[in-house]
């Protein structure tokens, strides 16, 4: 416990002014590093990431779509360009599966590429959001509103009543009173942050849409706990990573994180707020 006390207090250290200074690219090294170890962290897991001729172009795109995710604020020709990059490593990758007489199997290509991109999309969703418009600096913290918030009260909630497993064949400590606990929170504390910045800055976010995008987002957020719960488990690992001692790597920490950015860059982009 104190172990993972330490790393949360240096964590929260080290983040803060990487909030703070989100305008400039400290946010962009930021996620790019995160999406290369967290790159790296899953192609260690399914076995691929001694396979050069995968990993190292993985490697390469998690670090410059963020980059190219930031540049599209200036001209949206970047973001095409993300996803021409994406089309491109597919063939790519099935080209080596192709050519590589049965040592690299069709299904380590597909988890690779679907995994990685939500990676690289999930990371890069933070900054995307960060760039919405002139509301984005305040909008953007709620992916991490939600992905917190959501965990921390599953959790809570989860322990003071749980009764009823979730889903116990990938997480079994998981309980349905945690789940809604979670839910009910998540979308409060989205609407206690609207009134916040509405009352204190020249923003009116719209406090009926944020409870709406709360709600969802909270089930996102444990979607994305259990998603990467179930590949851990379908890999026989426990953790990740070391990166954060205590917490695990960075799809330990982040998982739900990258759920939750990717669907509120979707419904902020589509919707407004």
């Amino acid at each position: 416990m104190l172990k993972r006390i330490i790393t949360s207090v240096i964590g929260v250290a080290l983040f803060i002014p990487v909030l703070w200074f989100s305008d400039t690219y400290a946010l962009v090294a930021a996620m790019a590093f995160l999406c290369l170890v967290g790159n790296f962290e899953l192609m260690r897991c399914i076995g691929v990431y001694k396979n050069y001729a995968i990993s190292v172009p993985q490697y390469i795109i998690a670090l410059i779509i963020p980059v190219f995710s930031r540049l599209g604020r200036e001209n949206t020709a970047w973001i095409k360009f993300i996803v021409f990059i994406q089309v491109i490593y597919i063939l790519y990758l099935l080209s080596v599966a192709v050519f590589s007489h049965g040592k690299t199997k069709i299904e380590q290509v597909a988890i690779t590429f679907a995994v990685c991109m939500y990676i690289n999309v999930g990371f890069s969703s933070i900054i995307l959001l960060r760039d919405y418009e002139d509301i984005g600096k305040y909008i953007f913290l709620l992916v991490f509103v939600g992905a917190w918030m959501t965990d921390i009260f599953a959790y809570f909630t989860g322990l003071a009543l749980g009764k009823h497993k979730l889903i116990p064949d990938v997480s079994p400590k998981k309980t349905i009173e945690g789940s809604i606990g979670g839910i009910i929170f998540c979308a409060f504390a989205y609407v206690i942050y609207a009134i916040i910045v509405n009352n204190n800055f020249a923003i009116n976010v719209n406090i009926v849409a944020i409870g709406i995008f709360g709600v969802i987002i909270s089930i996102v957020s444990q979607i994305g706990d259990l998603a990467a719960s179930l590949i851990k488990r379908e890999y026989g690992i426990k953790d990740y990573g070391k990166l954060f001692p205590g917490h695990g790597g960075v799809l330990d920490r982040f998982d739900s994180v990258l759920a939750v950015a990717s669907v509120l860059m979707v419904l902020v982009y589509s919707f407004g707020i």
